[in-house]
């Protein structure tokens, strides 16, 4: 048994039956490291992380190649260290498949916001429905900004039309800000909406997600023409 074994298991045996819940961020980087570093004492290494990057997400969210220069940090370990939140960005957007209905402005907030989930840059997706408010499918147009107003309309409307969809949601991120839309966004938005009037679709909402919180257009009094 080597000299780190015991503090291992122990670890594991505490995380097993209590969770992280109370961890402190060194430890839960420590538990994590033991999977890539068999041998070295990954207290330390899990310290030297966080004196460089302040925090967990920080650490998380760093480069590989800053990783990498940490003292103990191989590219293996960085690259488990990467693996984690993205595991947790598919995870997220995996549990919005058990959604079969979106009939109201709750339903869409819980099933847009994990789907953006760990999110850098602000993407526009659309969910279609038909018109008993069913899931269709959920399609991811691009990434940039809602404001590109004629590639976003080109891209709903086809997006409608190839689906049979009777009814749109509207979605985009906005990463590090706050759930609330610009002049820009409803403006872009109206246009959608005339659009999808044109082909007989309904643009039920657009939510703007930020975080763990969202914003609903449908809600807003300007944009009460929404409906589910």
């Amino acid at each position: 048994m080597g000299i780190h074994d015991g503090h291992r298991q122990r670890l594991k045996s505490r995380f097993l039956s209590q969770g992280l819940e109370s961890f402190e961020d060194h430890n839960i980087l420590e538990l994590l490291l033991f999977y890539s570093i068999p041998r070295s004492d990954t207290n330390e290494i899990a310290h030297y992380l966080l004196k460089e990057f302040k925090t967990l997400s920080g650490v998380f969210d760093a480069p590989v190649e800053e990783l990498c220069k940490i003292k103990g940090v191989s590219l293996h370990t960085a690259t488990l260290i990467k693996l984690i939140p993205e595991m947790m960005a598919v995870y997220h957007t995996d549990k919005t498949k058990d959604t079969k209905i979106v009939k109201s402005t709750s339903d869409a907030g819980k099933f847009f916001v994990p789907r953006f989930y760990g999110k850098k840059n602000e993407e526009v997706h659309v969910l279609l429905l038909d018109d008993k408010k069913k899931v269709i499918r959920c399609d991811k147009l691009f990434e940039g900004t809602v404001n590109s107003t004629p590639i976003t309309v080109k891209k709903v409307v086809a997006a409608a039309v190839n689906s049979n969809a009777t009814g749109v949601v509207l979605a985009h991120n906005h990463p590090g800000g706050v759930a609330l839309p610009s002049a820009r966004d409803l403006r872009a938005t109206e246009k959608i909406f005339k659009a999808l009037k044109l082909i007989n679709v309904e643009l039920c909402d657009h939510i703007i997600v930020a975080d763990d919180d969202f914003v609903s257009l449908a809600d807003s009094g300007e944009f009460s023409h929404y409906n589910y």
